[in-house]
């Protein structure tokens, strides 16, 4: 049995449909990643899940069980789910400690391995007021942790991060799902967050739950350009039935002018990233081809000859 099940699921607002009927299902320790435009519904779906928002239809069960309507309870919230908020709050002026300590159900011993996961051990002496943002989201999530949820979702966990703590929390949620066999559900914009983190990812569009799939699926054959544009660069070409393939700068191979199927191209820009450049190649003065290359030397101006991987 499915630990959530998430069926027919919809929210109105003013503005009209904030989420269109959503059905899927979330086995124990999965990790899903939910993607998508600003506005599409990915934190609204996310709070429902959490209880922390009434759907207007459809239903949320969790561990055999329905969600509670937040209407009809004290305080809003399911147990077993945490719900960590993009915009997450800490006590101020009290030692790190205290405001663990004010939660814990842990025995001490399990806690202090939560700890380590979490890094955050050494800040236990430390007031909540002289943490950088990154050290005070590491300390909400370890505050959630050990309430010991069977379900975590990150709502935008990176947003706010510089790299170095990003990575840090990046190490902290694989070190939970590794050796804590957690449960997740994320919502991120970023492809680089989710494509090599996630075993299946969601993707909204107004509301609508457009495409559901493994990280390989939804970036190698997207639906449609919204869902090839949310993970990265493309290139839409239209294939003999008139139906568009969606292919990405690596799906290029630049070839010699004499080899079969290779078309004239020139280059427009040549971009910098680091370990390979990106290149914008003009083809029949009428198609921009984007193009992944490992030569550095590319300039405007220049030919180039181009085949699409088959």
């Amino acid at each position: 049995m499915s630990l959530l099940q998430v069926s027919g699921v919809c929210k109105e607002s003013n503005e009209g449909a904030v989420l269109r009927p959503i059905s899927f299902s979330q086995q124990k320790r999965e990790k899903i990643a939910i993607a998508g435009e600003t506005g599409s519904g990915k934190s609204t779906l996310l709070k429902i899940v959490a209880g922390l928002v009434a759907a207007d239809a459809g239903e949320v069960i969790f561990e055999g069980a329905q969600i509670k309507d937040p209407r009809e309870v004290l305080v809003p919230g399911q147990e077993g789910i945490a719900y960590l908020s993009q915009h997450f709050e800490l006590p101020k002026f009290l030692r790190v400690e205290q405001v663990l300590g004010y939660a814990n159900v842990l025995p001490e011993d399990d806690a202090n391995v939560l700890y380590a996961i979490c890094q955050i051990g050494h800040l236990l002496k430390r007031r909540t007021d002289q943490l950088s943002g990154g050290e005070r989201q590491r300390i909400a999530l370890a505050k959630l942790l050990i309430t010991e949820p069977r379900l975590l979702l990150l709502d935008e966990p990176f947003s706010n991060l510089d790299m170095g703590h990003k990575n840090v929390l990046k190490d902290v949620i694989q070190d939970l799902g590794d050796r804590l066999d957690m449960t997740f559900m994320m919502v991120s914009h970023d492809p680089a967050d989710t494509l090599p983190w996630a075993d299946k990812i969601l993707v909204l569009c107004n509301g609508q739950l457009v495409q559901e799939g493994t990280p390989e699926a939804v970036y190698k054959e997207p639906v449609d350009e919204y869902t090839a544009g949310l993970f990265g660069k493309y290139t839409a070409v239209a294939t003999a039935g008139n139906a568009l393939r969606f292919l990405r700068p690596e799906d290029f191979v630049i070839a010699d002018s004499e080899a079969a199927g290779a078309q004239k191209g020139v280059v427009v820009r040549s971009l910098f990233l680091g370990g390979y450049c990106e290149l914008e190649v003009s083809v029949a003065a009428e198609t921009t081809f984007v193009v992944r290359s490992e030569r550095f030397d590319w300039a405007a101006g220049q030919v180039i000859w181009l085949k699409a991987r088959s």
